[in-house]
């Protein structure tokens, strides 16, 4: 077997919050989204560079709560670019993980976490000021 994508889902259940989370404050595009007929659930499709993730509101996707770990590039330039928009219902720590890499999760408003990962580089990553981790 080999896999080509692997695309968690994620409970959500606010259309306006997600947009205010995923799209306005992550900067995730909308790919597509589907509702059956007028006034049902959403399910979506959202995308950042070749992180995807959809978003559902049904009931029997997935569970609030879940955790999506996501190795990538440009981990601090990315939390730099988030703490600059001042959203002001999550303000993520940036931390050397114990398993060797720059990292931070950020929290949506279902309860759901999302950590984002860069190997630690010694040089590239130097003058980082990391938070405590507990």
């Amino acid at each position: 077997m080999k896999a080509e994508k692997v695309i968690p889902i994620l409970r959500i259940f606010d259309y306006r919050k997600t947009l205010e989370f995923y799209i306005d404050w992550l900067g995730f595009e909308i790919e597509w989204e589907n509702h059956f007929e007028e006034n049902t659930p959403v399910y979506m499709e959202v995308k950042k560079g070749n992180i995807i993730l959809h978003l559902s509101e049904h009931h029997d996707d997935g569970t609030p709560g879940s955790k999506v770990f996501i190795w990538c590039e440009g981990v601090a330039e990315y939390h730099k670019e988030l703490m600059d928009k001042k959203y002001k219902y999550n303000y993520p720590g940036l931390e050397k993980a114990f398993y060797g890499a720059v990292s931070f999760t950020v929290h949506d408003p279902f309860g759901n976490k999302i950590i984002f990962n860069e190997e630690f580089d010694e040089e590239k990553h130097k003058d980082l000021e990391f938070c405590s981790i507990h």
